[in-house]
């Protein structure tokens, strides 16, 4: 009997075929007594089939997941589901509470999985987390953003070596996928170790919502469900499918002095080495440094906040082979999610 068929219990709940359940899961206390839980969202299909998870703010501040999973959950095409999507939209609700990447104790939880029942709390979180969710999955996506003050552009990471993690990847249809190795204490490496294909899908801004964002999340997931065989195929016709260009190193740009930035460059942007990206200077403009890119690529993360400190990351290049190409599916993937290119002004309507 393979996972997907085995029984699915959390938190001593079982949950039947054909159902939708919300369930919390017991995740300690405050010190004030008070029970602090994680809610988790079960839709089973009447037919068996893959067990997804989905889960967000694994960073507290990271809140985009959290919209992703909300309007996921409201889509009609839910009701021909086969298999089960485990929703899980706040995984730490410590963080999410004092709007905080991190634990109270600043242990940051994706870096502390498979966590053990007695080890810190970040630790606890971290095995619970794997044992009554990843455990039962089959398959999972992670849903990020940059950190605070930060932008990403909307990428997939993942473990590209694995032939079935690729091929959800690129199924997310986003313009960009990093490959991106395992790292240690992280929810992918952990997922890994246990066979479980996993996505890691980052964009936007921490504490912000971003709607292209939000609207690539929850196409991508609905496209990987349809791979998956988790959903029937499209009605609709579909435009002509264009590979994703996938880079396999990338590069913070650091600040060279301390000062004020003058950002040149946008997120998306295709860049040349030695092109400008930016100006840092001090508060009179007496002295300024100018800041470069390092080799050809596209800029998919940077700052949003102009004080800077020597050594602070102010712009993150990927590096492809056909830096065109790139450019170009950036620019049409931000075309076709745009909100002026919705076609309701619904938020919840379906966009699949």
């Amino acid at each position: 009997m393979t996972s997907a068929d085995k029984p699915l219990t959390i938190n001593n709940t079982t949950f039947a075929a054909g159902t939708r359940t919300t369930v919390d899961l017991p995740a300690g206390r405050l010190y004030t007594h008070t029970p602090v839980t994680i809610p988790v969202h079960v839709v089973r299909g009447k037919k068996s089939g893959p067990r997804l998870f989905i889960s967000a703010a694994i960073h507290g501040d990271e809140i985009n997941g959290v919209e992703i999973i909300r309007r996921l959950l409201k889509l009609p095409a839910l009701k021909r589901l086969r298999g089960t999507i485990i929703a899980v939209p706040i995984v730490n609700v410590h963080g999410l509470i004092n709007h905080s990447r991190y634990l109270p104790d600043r242990r940051d939880l994706n870096r502390s999985f498979p966590g053990t029942e007695k080890g810190s709390l970040a630790a606890r979180l971290a095995h619970l987390f794997m044992q009554e969710i990843v455990c039962q999955s089959t398959h999972g996506i992670d849903l990020h953003t940059g950190a605070i003050h930060r932008s990403n552009l909307p990428q997939v990471r993942a473990n590209l070596d694995d032939e079935e993690t690729e091929r959800l990847a690129r199924a997310f249809d986003v313009p960009v996928i990093i490959s991106s190795t395992l790292r240690d204490g992280s929810l992918r490496e952990a997922a890994d170790e246990h066979g479980i294909p996993m996505l890691l899908y980052e964009a936007g801004e921490a504490l912000r919502f971003d709607e292209i964002s939000i609207r690539a999340g929850v196409k991508g997931i609905i496209n990987v469900m349809r791979v998956l065989e988790m959903l029937p195929p499209s009605r609709r016709k579909s435009k002509k499918e264009t590979e994703p260009v996938v880079a396999r190193s990338s590069i913070w740009v650091r600040a060279p002095e301390s000062g004020i930035l003058r950002a040149m460059v946008p997120l998306g942007s295709r860049v040349k080495k030695d092109t400008l990206l930016g100006m840092v200077a001090d508060p009179f403009g007496e002295a300024e440094t100018s800041v470069f890119s390092s080799f050809n690529g596209i800029i998919i993360g940077r700052t949003n906040l102009p004080l800077v400190n020597e050594g602070d990351a102010l712009f993150h290049i990927a590096r492809f082979e056909h830096v065109i190409d790139a450019a170009n599916k950036v620019d049409e993937f931000q075309e076709e999610h745009s909100p002026e290119h919705m076609p309701s002004p619904n938020p919840d309507s379906p966009i699949i």
